[in-house]
């Protein structure tokens, strides 16, 4: 990639002290380390505190507790599923709390790989990123999306750091992309030069949309099923939406067949499998 477009995938990270590691690949192979297994015009009338807490942990890697906010399981309802399957809650986006970092060293992983690090992982976590890290205090009663875009940029380090499997990558770029596509959506249409931070966030979703789809393309071959909590159709079907949001049309008629032909993919998820063949001719259609 170019150099400007890795800096727009860990922008922000200055703050946290962590410039030197700004130019990173998602998928650069580093010194072998072991791997582990609503209705948008009605105003809510409850806000997004009510759904969220401090949660405690203790650092895997530092030893050190501390709190990070998390929602309150089943206080939320799902609205829509995107056809990438970025999830829609009323009220919250509980994608916004899936980072758990430590404001003490400076590891931060997805909640469902947080507490799993081996004792070489930690030891280069404590050297490419602890030994330059600015402890940080936590502010504010929930998380914006920059803060959760931040957060998760972070996780992506660690994952980098740590040497994680591919499909883990992959997910933290699809969690960031979907965070961005989160902020631009809540973006007040009276935002000064709202059209250009628009087109500023588009783009940079795409490029994490590409880091997600080359992660999971790579992983579908090499890993082991369930991937990330999916399955092989669920997986399939992704990569079909991702291939098709980011320009590959043939790559995505693949993926679109292998789960319309799977014997053991249901009904429901073929039906989405025939959405994205009708957007995949639809964008065939505006390119000819």
């Amino acid at each position: 990639m170019e150099d400007g477009i890795l800096a727009n995938l860990f922008s922000g990270l200055e703050a946290l002290g962590l410039k030197n590691l700004s130019k990173m690949d998602v998928y650069e192979e580093k010194e072998k380390v072991a791997n582990v297994a609503s209705e948008s015009d009605i105003k809510p009338t409850v806000e997004e505190t009510d759904f969220i807490y401090d949660k405690s942990y203790t650092c895997p890697v530092c030893d050190k507790d501390f709190k990070s906010k998390m929602v309150k399981a089943g206080r939320f309802k799902l609205q829509k599923v995107d056809t990438d399957l970025r999830p829609i809650y009323q009220f919250v986006d509980p994608l916004k709390y899936d980072a758990i970092a430590c404001p003490k060293c400076g590891y931060a992983a997805l909640s469902r790989y947080f507490k799993y690090v081996t004792s070489a992982q930690s030891k280069a976590i404590k050297n490419d990123i602890s030994a330059n890290f600015k402890p940080t205090n936590e502010v504010g009663d929930v998380y914006t999306y920059d803060d959760a875009i931040m957060r998760h940029k972070l996780v992506l380090v660690n994952t980098i750091v740590k040497n994680a499997k591919n499909s883990e990558r992959a997910y933290t770029c699809l969690k960031i992309a979907w965070l961005l596509r989160g902020k631009a959506e809540e973006l007040p249409k009276d935002t000064q030069d709202y059209q250009k931070q628009i087109d500023e966030m588009a783009k940079e979703e795409l490029e994490f949309l590409k880091n997600a789809y080359e992660g999971f393309e790579e992983a579908f071959s090499t890993e082991n099923f369930p991937m990330c909590g999916m399955d092989e159709n669920t997986i399939s079907l992704m990569l079909a939406d991702l291939a098709r949001r980011i320009g590959k049309y043939d790559e995505c008629g693949r993926w679109v067949s292998k789960v319309l032909v799977a014997r053991d993919a249901n009904e429901r998820i073929k039906e989405k499998a025939r959405d994205i063949k009708e957007l995949l001719q639809e964008a065939k259609k505006e390119e000819e």
